[in-house]
């Protein structure tokens, strides 16, 4: 199995399927992580901010054990302005370097304008005449983006489980390398409140803890 999971931005692969993602890798998978946006000094953020932005996607890439990442490295917030067809197209070279067969991508419906339009850039590769690789694409939900969308006619239906029973307390040490992004509960990207969904989640699959998607489409 070869899984790559498209981040908006560092933390969405560890809020969204951080989980299964450790799974995937104890069951064997090559893991590659597709990081849209980042920071920069030109971009007005201080040279030691970006250093430990660096120094806190290597620490999620050896916690994780992804085999390859692949950093766009584009202005966040600001993808709106970009040609989609450019957007596209690094996708495209990605998805060629990687040929993956498993796809998890951010949910449409997520508030922040960066979830929706690299929604839209990853599903126009994954047509199966472009990247014949993918067999699987997911959508995954992430705390604070998925869950404060108001629009009704697209909302995130979760219809696959994935058991992290056993992954969880490794999810949180490695979300917990990004501690800027974290606050205190009841902000919604808290310890506890990431905890609290796994608990939901896995209440609703009969697992203790668990990762929900919305599984897109399927070939097999």
């Amino acid at each position: 199995m070869r899984t790559l999971v498209v981040a908006p931005h560092p933390d969405d692969e560890i809020l969204g399927c951080g989980g299964t993602l450790l799974r995937r890798k104890v069951d064997g998978a090559d893991l590659g992580w597709l990081i849209v946006t980042g920071i920069s000094e030109k971009n007005g953020w201080s040279k030691e901010r970006v250093r430990q932005r660096e120094t806190e996607i290597d620490q999620v890439a050896e916690l994780i054990g992804f085999n390859q990442v692949f950093n766009l490295c584009l202005p966040a917030a600001r993808l709106d302005v970009m040609p989609a067809s450019d957007l596209v197209d690094a996708f495209s070279t990605v998805f060629k370097s990687f040929q993956p067969e498993e796809v998890f991508v951010p949910h449409r419906s997520d508030v922040h304008t960066d979830h929706q339009i690299v929604f839209d850039a990853a599903v126009a590769c994954t047509k199966w005449f472009r990247h014949p690789s993918v067999r699987r694409i997911l959508a995954y939900e992430t705390i604070s983006e998925t869950d404060f969308g108001l629009n009704t006619d697209c909302v995130f239906s979760p219809n696959y489980f994935v058991d992290i029973s056993d992954f969880l307390e490794s999810k949180l040490e490695t979300m917990a390398v990004y501690g800027t992004e974290l606050g205190t509960f009841p902000f919604p990207r808290s310890i506890e409140a990431i905890r609290s969904l796994a608990a939901l989640r896995g209440s609703a699959s009969g697992f203790v803890a668990a990762e929900a998607f919305q599984l897109l489409r399927e070939r097999s």
